[in-house]
């Protein structure tokens, strides 16, 4: 689940199940009762049916934790503070040791949280690009970037376009946050 109506998707299919949901936040979900293996499959098909994935095993579930920390900073966070390391911000949403998140990230998704980052910032960017109620210098200090210049480089080695090229185009190349 990466946004707040995923949740409320997930939410509502849990209580159309009977489930009784005592918490359902990004990413994750905690009914007051365990599930029965037929139940676990049918909220698994059900959920499948809606784009979603129920994840049983403990690394998966941490490197969706990973995730969704760096969507919420990203995304849902105020103004970043690029004096605040991402990895330290991980670390804290997640809980565990950042060497120990970042070797799980590499191995099991095959890129680096440091790339993840980039990606999940560079969608920021192109949402505030296609806004377009910020000049780039407003949309540097608010995605942390420590200059309109490290965006602008970042942005094209990423994207292949300039900001500027792509507030230009108008096509809408942004993606949803799941797919980055």
């Amino acid at each position: 689940m990466v946004c707040n109506r995923c949740v409320m998707v997930v939410r509502g299919e849990l209580e159309r199940m009977g489930l009784e949901p005592v918490q359902v936040t990004l990413g994750e979900a905690e009914i007051k009762n365990d599930l029965s293996s037929n139940q676990k499959e049918l909220l698994r098909n059900s959920l499948a049916d809606m784009g979603f994935e129920l994840l049983d095993d403990k690394k998966a579930r941490l490197v969706e934790k990973i995730k969704n920390a760096v969507i919420e900073i990203i995304h849902y966070g105020e103004d970043l503070d690029n004096r605040i390391k991402f990895s330290k911000q991980i670390e804290q949403k997640v809980g565990v040791d950042y060497t120990q998140l970042s070797t799980l990230f590499s191995e099991t998704e095959g890129t680096t949280i440091e790339k993840y980052i980039i990606l999940q910032r560079i969608e920021k960017v192109k949402e505030l690009l296609v806004y377009n109620e910020l000049s780039l210098s407003e949309i540097a200090f608010k995605t942390g970037y420590s200059s309109v210049q490290h965006l602008s480089t970042q942005f094209k080695k990423v994207t292949g376009l300039t900001p500027s090229h792509f507030k230009e185009i108008k096509d809408n190349k942004r993606k949803p946050l799941d797919e980055v």
